[in-house]
């Protein structure tokens, strides 16, 4: 799919080909696809009309033909209109719009005789095969703009996804500072690498402040205390513990939601399809372990085997983003299912190891929680609410047990329902009937909205169209990936560099960054090869052994859940402060091999 397509661009400026109505030089063009078929079009057209006269001569506004697929009728009324030229075109356009509440035979007549032509001629002459030409033509257009329905708007060549109501037109059109700035989201959010990038930004900002005349002062900022206090009792962590043990459970329980969602209905769905990341992933983090430790002498540092384990999916699908079709699909579709095995590794790792002293008066408490959460689960309780409820209690016995808190958000999301899919076709013959029938006890509804009653039908039925998990999945995602993980970096990825800092630490830093930029490569392509060659997997023809061998290189890339875990695995500042020099050091060198084993790779193919 195109760029354009993904962002929701117009494919062509409009030309002397469309029907216009407005100056050329109107500051704000409304491009509309639509079919003479569509009821909603119908609908939308006094909208239309309403938006031209608030605007005047500030639009122009224009219509391309969509007709309804597979509507015979819609495709006849879409060539019989575009036979008419000029204001004529407007008078039999604005008749089909207006006329009758749904397309008829009729209405075609009576367009025909409004053109002087025969409705069931043979379509022969030059006029009706120009008519045909030009509808093919804005129906290629809407293709290739991405149009999935009717109506669909464009405003300055910009997909319009708002609803259809003048208001929101208007607001849309005037460039409204809310709609502007929900514009530039979407465009970010919708830019492949703007993850990755975010992530790069918040480092760099932490690495400069870090190093600047502000360094003890932001630092300090991280040291502050922030709780609750009700008289002699209190519940108080630094802003650092909030990120790193509260708001990071978002990100736990994300991951969580995706490794569930892989497992049941993703790429690690079927044991044919899940073998080859699966056995890279373990490959990928077993090696790195062992270099580790056969790097570092017993001792203290011995407990950090488990930073050069981890991979930032964040980062490494971002690059492979940049490189764009350079890198085959399934390519990043085999690196984005490894990291979630790794995810499920590093989950495992930090529970098993890098956890305190247990309390088991809240561990007994908090195994209460999770099975009031599975009896939630087995009623087929659909409602989040009571789902977030136990999940804050399970965090809090969870933190107060020894454990690491975060892992509250992976022990939520085992039990956050999914359900089968809906009767999509039910529900909206539904929402239609509610909707009619309010209509007809009382035509306020076309003023003031729906009823009471039928607004609490109509969200049971929004709250049918998807599950709980997907839901979760959905609002926690983006807050996960483009709040938590940058205030994450912004407080956990700022080190004073120096040479005092590596004083006494180059065999830790030797080894961290042995584990990523060597060990991770070269376990998971080995792992994969020896995978392929027992016949447990097998390799799709789509990518190389070399573009797999870059694959390995980006999943060097530790950084988040590396610096979670020298977090806990090195409670000493300074040897702290070379592990956060060693992962950035090692993340950087390992997206530049990977990413010129990619480039190499690609150019390779091509010749």
């Amino acid at each position: 799919m195109s760029h354009d397509v993904q962002k929701g661009w117009l494919d062509r400026p409009v030309d002397e080909r469309d029907h216009t109505l407005g100056p050329s030089h109107a500051s704000i063009t409304l491009v509309e696809y639509g079919s003479y078929a569509c009821g909603y079009c119908r609908e939308a057209n006094e909208s239309i009309a309403t938006v031209r006269d608030y605007f005047g001569d500030r639009v122009r506004y224009v219509f391309r033909q969509r007709p309804i697929p597979h509507h015979e009728l819609a495709r006849r009324a879409a060539e019989l209109v575009e036979r008419a030229e000029g204001e004529q075109f407007w008078k039999v356009h604005m008749a089909l719009m207006t006329r009758s509440s749904e397309l008829t035979e009729e209405d075609l007549v009576a367009v025909a005789a409004e053109l002087d032509i025969d409705p069931d001629d043979s379509q022969t002459s030059a006029t009706a095969e120009r008519a045909k030409e030009r509808v093919e033509s804005d129906v290629a257009s809407a293709k290739a703009s991405g149009v999935l329905m009717t109506p669909s708007f464009f405003i300055n060549n910009r997909r319009y996804d708002g609803p259809w109501d003048e208001q929101s037109l208007c607001d849309a059109m005037r460039g409204t500072l809310e709609h502007r700035l929900r514009s530039v989201t979407l465009d970010f959010v919708g830019w492949g690498p703007s993850a990755g990038v975010l992530l790069l930004l918040t480092t760099l900002l932490a690495l400069v402040l870090t190093n600047s005349p502000l360094g003890a002062a932001f630092e300090a900022l991280w040291h502050q205390d922030v709780g609750m206090v009700f008289g002699d009792l209190g519940f108080r962590m630094s802003l650092r513990h909030w990120i790193n043990d509260g708001l990071l459970t978002i990100f736990f329980l994300v991951v969580g939601l995706e490794i569930k969602r892989e497992i049941t209905v993703g790429h690690l769905a079927s044991r044919r399809s899940a073998a080859l990341p699966i056995a890279a992933a373990i490959g990928g983090m077993v090696v790195p372990a062992l270099l580790y430790l056969l790097i570092i002498p017993a001792g203290p540092w011995t407990y950090g085997w488990g930073v050069p384990m981890a991979t930032d999916t964040a980062f490494a699908i971002a690059l492979m983003a940049v490189l764009g079709r350079r890198v085959p699909v399934e390519l990043r579709v085999f690196l984005t299912a490894a990291a979630i095995v790794d995810d499920i590794g590093s989950i495992l790792v930090v529970a098993a190891v890098y956890s305190g002293p247990l309390q088991l008066g809240y561990l007994a408490v908090g195994a209460v929680i999770v099975g009031a959460l599975g009896l939630l689960n087995q009623s087929r309780v659909y409602r989040v609410l009571p789902y977030m409820a136990l999940g804050i209690l399970l965090w809090a016995c969870v933190h107060a047990s020894g454990l690491h808190a975060t892992l509250a958000g992976v022990l939520l999301a085992l039990f956050i329902p999914t359900r089968p899919p809906p009767n999509f076709q039910a529900l909206l013959t539904q929402a239609n009937l509610i909707v009619s029938a309010d209509e007809a006890n009382g035509k306020d509804v076309l003023r003031h909205g729906p009823s009471l009653p039928a607004l609490r039908a109509l969200d049971a039925i929004h709250e049918r169209l998807e599950s709980p998990a997907s839901r979760v999945l959905r609002l926690a995602g983006g807050r996960s990936t483009y709040l938590v993980l940058p205030l994450f970096a912004l407080a956990n990825a700022g080190v004073v560099i120096s040479t005092d800092a590596l004083s006494g630490h180059n065999g830790l830093l030797f080894a961290i960054m042995t584990g990523l930029v060597i060990g991770k490569p070269i376990g998971l392509i080995l792992a994969s090869r020896i995978a392929v060659w027992t016949n447990l997997a097998e390799k799709p023809d789509s990518y190389s052994w070399l573009q797999l061998a870059g694959a390995g290189g980006l999943a060097g890339i530790g950084f988040t859940m590396s610096l979670f875990i020298a977090g806990q695995a090195f409670p000493i500042d300074a040897d702290f402060a070379a592990a956060k020099l060693a992962v950035l050091a090692a993340s950087v060198l390992a997206a530049v091999i990977g990413v010129a084993l990619l480039w190499g790779a690609a150019e390779q193919k091509e010749r």
